[in-house]
């Protein structure tokens, strides 16, 4: 994929290019590191055939996090339509606090809250589109907003389809207590956190909305990578409801049926294991 052009890049800087080289991007996106002639230098994710509006909504969430305090979130330096440009964090080796910071950093974001479930920028999963209408309870935008979207571009069948409509009539009384919005990060699995030189952890490539907390929790879970400290802090920070961990597999089927859209093979599998386990 041929890059974009980091003369224009630097100019939305406000700056020039002194050099370029293209550095891991991940599963969605490729990647340069500019370095700029005022000595800043930027990350630079970019996808030339990305959905319109999926960097502005990625540069929204960003800031929308970084407003909340608690965990250090990238700096937008500059937004194109193919491209988005962030402040360089250099990688740094864990300190023995990295894991309480990052958990008690995690509660204080979830306590940020938002003004509903929802956001007011448009909704990306990576690059896939999903809606972020503002809903005053989480059942009805975890089920409208996200689980009956994502089944539709996971391509579920017929049995998986009923399964999932009989799970979201009981949705009610299978999320647990109400709890006010939170501010989720959206995509909270360990690739998209790293750790700076200051042994700080840093939180990057949200698909930022006002949710439910668990659901942050249960793609930690899923993935793996998150020592038991992040989540006993947590915990000290901000006490689950009873019952959270058996809301687990429910709580991961947005990540699910993220994968199995992207992916689709044994990820279509498991989707269909745990609507099988939950209904």
């Amino acid at each position: 994929m041929t890059p974009p052009d980091p003369v224009a890049i630097a100019r939305a800087a406000g700056s020039a290019p002194a050099t370029t080289r293209r550095v891991p991007g991940g599963d969605v996106c490729e990647a340069l590191r500019i370095d700029l002639r005022d000595a800043r230098s930027v990350f630079v994710k970019y996808r030339r055939d990305a959905p319109a509006g999926m960097f502005r909504a990625e540069a929204a969430g960003l800031q929308w996090l970084r407003e909340a305090g608690g965990l250090r979130i990238p700096e937008i330096v500059a937004l194109g339509d193919d491209w988005l440009a962030m402040e360089w964090i250099e990688r740094g080796p864990s300190h023995p606090d990295t894991d309480e910071a990052l958990g008690r950093g995690l509660a204080h974001l979830h306590r940020a809250g938002a003004p509903a479930f929802g956001a007011d920028h448009p909704g990306f999963i990576g690059p896939i589109a999903v809606p972020n209408d503002w809903c005053d309870d989480w059942p009805t935008f975890l089920a409208e907003c996200r689980l009956i979207p994502l089944a539709r571009t996971a391509g579920l069948g017929t049995d998986q389809l009923h399964r999932l409509d009989a799970l979201i009539t009981r949705l009610p009384d299978r999320v647990g207590p109400p709890e006010p919005p939170a501010r989720l990060h959206g995509d909270l699995w360990t690739g998209n956190r790293m750790t700076d030189t200051n042994g700080a952890p840093v939180l990057v490539d949200p698909a930022a909305y006002g949710g439910h907390r668990e659901v942050d929790l249960a793609m930690m879970h899923m993935f793996g990578g998150f020592s038991q400290r992040v989540f006993d802090a947590y915990e000290e920070e901000y006490p689950l409801a009873p019952g959270h961990d058996r809301r687990r597999d429910l709580n991961r089927l947005i990540p699910l049926l993220v994968h199995a859209t992207l992916f689709r093979g044994r990820y279509l599998t498991q989707v269909d294991q745990v609507l099988r386990d939950l209904v």
